[in-house]
């Protein structure tokens, strides 16, 4: 990069920076009515977009943390009680702690072994769709089980490899096919995890602001959250390979040849110690998260409910307490330094955050949401309701923050659920997945979303609309006509 490119871009960083600043501190005197919301909620509303804007146009670590600090000037509540609220929230620290498990699968080059699992499959000899499809099962599965993040850059520097020893060049359609698909199917699995990243935050903070109802916090049971996503998410990855391979139809003749013993030429090495008690201690703590929703009747499972929290720390102290070789298993510092994403983590802490302080009674959003919204769903049924919800969802997720958008999104779930009777469970479940699942089309929609348009050598930004927003769109068909019984009948 030119220093002249690099000059504009730091003055350019710099006026959205102040832009962005400027919005949370002087939105709240613009002459604007808005029903039920108090002067409180409106500096509120303005530090939310201003937040959105430093996530969108500068950073997303600076942004969050610029609007915990403005809320803490805010009348809101003072510095103290907002610091206590951001960094002591119990989901913010089981985020932590699960992204210093999946960082520890990174930085020990475990993943390595994962995905040369999926990638040297001899079924798939021959069969260039079969391989695509393998490929991007692994990248939808490590990415609802371990992030996103890894499974985009796992997979992609192996793939060069193996366009480099076939003969694809960039610019070839094939490899910006697949490397796309890469990204969308692991954004598919982005949600799949309810006690993971976005989803947990999600699920957490519906359950948060539906606390005040009449019957109490609304709880989506996580196993059949679970099962509604990986039955969901299987069909739409499949759709999407279907797509790419009927509609797009890229030339895929020199994957014929291809021989998954091209990739066994350079052997990895066997498992050491260490990488096998990660591996062990990582295994152990999905189970210990997930059966409590899947045989809540077996003895422990109310203790491993109750403690779902406690259990991440406890798996990193565990870790870290074993000793190989004289050293730790899992070397905190190490680990903490280069493998958690702070910028995710982040995003995170301030979404969950921001959510609380806009749906609290004090702010008066959601009583503005109630009352402009409610005459639209006057004698609106579910299903209809839904179309709606998910239509605004996946174009609002495709301009803005997707962890967002699903925040700003639950309040009219409630709102619709409490007119109209109807249940929440299955409503707000399909609006989790799919306002994560969805932002694939433009950088702003998500860091994934960002990471894919960035790789302009390989994928041109042309082709990434073009081939996304298609996508998008089956998703969205998919999700209505399989997703909508699907969730009533499981939830």
């Amino acid at each position: 990069m030119s220093k002249s490119t690099t000059d504009k871009k730091s003055r350019m960083t710099v006026i959205h920076s102040i832009i962005g600043v400027a919005i949370m501190l002087f939105f709240r005197y613009l002459p604007l009515n808005l029903p039920e919301v108090t002067p409180v909620g409106m500096q509120v509303v303005g530090i939310f977009i201003g937040t959105l804007y430093l996530w969108t146009f500068v950073d997303p670590a600076w942004g969050s943390l610029m609007s915990v600090a403005m809320l803490g000037f805010s009348d809101y509540m003072p510095m103290s009680g907002v610091i206590k609220e951001a960094f002591g929230s119990a989901v913010t620290q089981q985020v932590f702690f699960l992204m210093i498990m999946s960082g520890s699968l990174v930085y020990y080059k475990i993943t390595l072994y994962i995905g040369r699992f999926f990638l040297t499959r001899k079924f798939t000899n021959g069969k260039p769709w079969l391989l695509v499809f393998v490929v991007c099962l692994g990248a939808y599965l490590i990415a609802g089980f371990i992030n996103c993040f890894t499974a985009i850059f796992l997979f992609w520097p192996i793939l060069y490899d193996i366009f480099d020893e076939l003969g694809y060049k960039k610019g070839d359609a094939f490899p910006r096919v697949f490397l796309t698909l890469v990204v969308v199917s692991a954004l598919i699995g982005f949600p799949m995890a309810p006690y993971m990243q976005n989803g947990l935050a999600l699920l957490s903070n519906f359950a948060t602001i539906t606390a005040n109802l009449p019957d109490g916090p609304v709880v989506v049971n996580n196993a059949s959250y679970m099962a509604v996503a990986i039955i969901l998410g299987m069909i739409l990855l499949t759709a999407n390979v279907m797509y790419a391979k009927f509609v797009i139809r890229p030339d895929v003749a020199k994957l014929k040849n291809y021989d998954v013993e091209i990739l066994n030429k350079n052997p990895l090495p066997p498992m050491d110690a260490r990488q096998k008690v990660i591996a062990t201690g990582f295994f152990l703590l999905v189970l210990c998260l997930m059966f409590p929703s899947l045989v809540p009747s077996l003895p422990g499972m109310a203790f491993l409910a109750d403690n779902s929290y406690g259990l991440c720390i406890f798996a990193v102290a565990t870790l870290a307490a074993i000793q190989i070789d004289g050293k730790p298993a899992l070397e905190l510092p190490k680990v903490v330094a280069s493998n958690v994403n702070w910028g995710a983590y982040f995003i995170i802490l301030a979404a969950i955050l921001l959510g609380n302080v806009l749906t609290s009674d004090a702010t008066g959003v959601t009583a503005f949401l109630n009352t402009v919204l409610s005459p639209l769903f006057a004698g609106m049924s579910a299903t209809v309701f839904i179309v709606f919800l998910l239509l605004v969802a996946g174009i609002l997720t495709n301009v803005s923050n997707s962890l967002v958008i699903g925040m700003i999104l639950q309040p009219v779930v409630v709102a619709y659920c409490t007119q109209s009777g109807a249940d929440p469970r299955p409503i707000v479940t399909l609006l989790i997945l799919f306002v994560l699942l969805s932002a694939a089309i433009t950088p702003a929609a998500s860091p994934f979303a960002a990471i894919l348009h960035s790789n302009k050598e390989w994928v041109p930004t042309k082709y990434v609309y073009q081939y996304t927003a298609p996508m998008v769109i089956i998703e969205f068909v998919l999700t209505l006509v399989i997703g909508i019984p699907l969730a009533n009948m499981l939830m």
